[in-house]
């Protein structure tokens, strides 16, 4: 499948090289330093990530690959802001999540992340171009507009003619290049995918895959993917194996 991707917003591709430095010690896009996550279930605590340092570059493309239950997840949460971590420090795109309030976090989500979710998250009564529109009608844009670039997304990712489709009207590789164009349509800084073939069979998993190494040669667009199928895995530039919640080196 041919794809041209739009590309990240411009102020944030200026944003993200101004950040982007190499692994060797300076400032990258993504900073983990020290993370710890520890859930707690009655007097019992589960620790899910343990003194995690992670760095990833403006433009890297990086598999988190590790056994079920090793911290993956958890990991791209803290990174999209959807959690805090118990211990440690988080930076994005320079902002250490720590300090930001609730009104800045939903704006850190909104502007800067994109998620694609192994479950899709698709809203079932609305339209492709509809869901793939939402985020930017959330923005304040008009309903016009977004479901114009909703359309040019839907291009991209080959669902011209099933835009006007709802959810349970398509396949799932169908909903899942939708659920990336959804991720995309804001033009992020960062795209996290938590297990993006995770429901998917080997051919649709290598459509998709072939989508998100489109963009990221393209386009340069960062990725952070979680997965457990090395054949995912081998479309990144590096790979980060979590194991009992530990980076192994």
């Amino acid at each position: 499948m041919q794809s041209r991707f739009p590309g990240p917003h411009p102020g944030r591709i200026r944003e993200a090289t101004r950040l982007r430095q190499d692994r060797e010690g300076e400032m990258a896009l993504i900073e983990l330093t020290g993370v710890s996550k520890v859930y707690r279930r009655g007097e019992v605590e589960i620790a899910a990530l343990r003194q995690v340092d992670l760095s990833v570059a403006a433009g890297e493309f990086v598999a988190v690959t590790g056994k079920s239950g090793c911290g993956k997840s958890t990991l791209l949460h803290l990174i999209g802001g959807l959690e805090a971590p118990s211990r440690g420090r988080v930076v994005v795109a320079g902002r250490d999540l720590a300090s930001l309030g609730e009104r800045q976090l939903t704006e850190f989500r909104r502007d800067l992340v994109g998620v694609v979710f192994q479950s899709f998250n698709l809203l079932p009564l609305l339209t492709l171009e509809e869901n793939v529109a939402l985020p930017r009608v959330l923005q304040g844009v008009s309903y016009a507009r977004a479901a114009a670039e909703a359309r040019e997304w839907l291009a991209q990712v080959g669902l011209t003619d099933r835009r006007h489709h709802k959810p349970h009207q398509v396949s799932g590789g169908e909903m899942q290049r939708a659920a990336l164009a959804r991720a995309l349509i804001n033009r992020p800084a960062v795209l996290l995918a938590d297990e993006p073939t995770g429901n998917l069979d080997h051919a649709t998993s290598r459509q998709v895959m072939e989508l998100f190494a489109a963009l990221h040669r393209k386009e340069g667009q960062t990725i952070v993917m979680v997965t457990h199928a090395p054949e995912a895995a081998a479309y990144a530039q590096r790979e980060v194996r979590l194991r009992d919640g530990r980076v192994m080196a």
